[in-house]
């Protein structure tokens, strides 16, 4: 079952697309940092993922595969043919699965704090019951460390708290659902096939996708183009967004 999502636009209708993915347990918002630039030159699209934001909760099991069947039927509901593409962690995973499934689509793709394979794929189907039954708010103490460092929280508390308040309000079941398309996705045997020219950008402080785990995107897709973004960890684009937008600039040519 295809879950129908809302869209944020920014920019031009007739400019090219860039659509932002988000990472689990975020919403449209983690990308704001980004859109007043990248509104100039693209028309920018945001999406929630399913069960998250303000997107249909669907019940039951899902792969990154669905979800980034979700996307396409957003994009074809708005006629847009061909667009550029970048993803968080998840929302990485959804770049990949959409570079491979309808490449003559995708013109460029970026991938921020990503992977071919998320670590300890078993955890996932853990931490989706854990959701389930005490909801999304016992991950919130574990997310300084995570999704950005401590040093960040303390500079930037207001936007910390906001980006917990956002994972306070995501449906436990929609979190759940992605949680374990998370731990099923596997497109390492796969990444030679993606044809389109795509940069990888991996927090230097990341514990949930490693600077070598991120790599491996790097070492295994021909056209890549690899960044370490010193002080990030999970979040790069919401905490370090002068890095994270230049590098985007240079890679859309935006």
């Amino acid at each position: 079952m295809t879950a129908r999502l809302p869209a944020v636009e920014d920019g031009r209708a007739d400019a090219p697309v860039l659509v932002l993915g988000p990472s689990l347990g975020t919403d449209t918002g983690l990308f704001d940092p980004q859109v007043a630039e990248f509104a100039r030159s693209h028309r920018v699209i945001r999406y929630d993922l399913r069960g998250h934001g303000g997107s249909q909760v669907v019940p039951g099991p899902c792969t990154i595969a669905d979800l980034a069947g979700d996307v396409l039927a957003l994009l074809d509901d708005l006629d847009v043919d061909r667009f550029s593409y970048a993803g968080v962690s998840i929302g990485g995973a959804i770049g990949q699965q959409l570079a491979l499934t309808v490449p003559d689509r995708l013109d460029r793709l970026a991938l921020i704090a990503s992977a071919a394979r998320f670590a300890d794929p078993p955890s996932w189907a853990v931490r989706a019951a854990q959701v389930r039954e005490q909801g999304t708010g016992v991950l919130v103490p574990s997310r300084t460390g995570t999704w950005f460092t401590a040093e960040w929280a303390e500079r930037e508390p207001a936007a910390a708290e906001r980006l917990l308040d956002v994972l306070r309000a995501t449906p436990a079941e929609g979190y759940a659902a992605c949680c374990e398309a998370i731990g099923a996705f596997d497109v390492r045997d796969r990444l030679h096939d993606i044809t389109a020219p795509t940069l990888v950008v991996a927090g230097a402080e990341d514990p949930a996708t490693t600077v070598d785990m991120v790599r491996l995107l790097a070492d295994g897709i021909p056209q890549s183009e690899f960044v370490v973004v010193p002080g990030a960890a999970h979040l790069p684009n919401a905490t370090h967004p002068g890095a994270v937008g230049a590098a985007l600039r240079d890679h859309l040519g935006g």
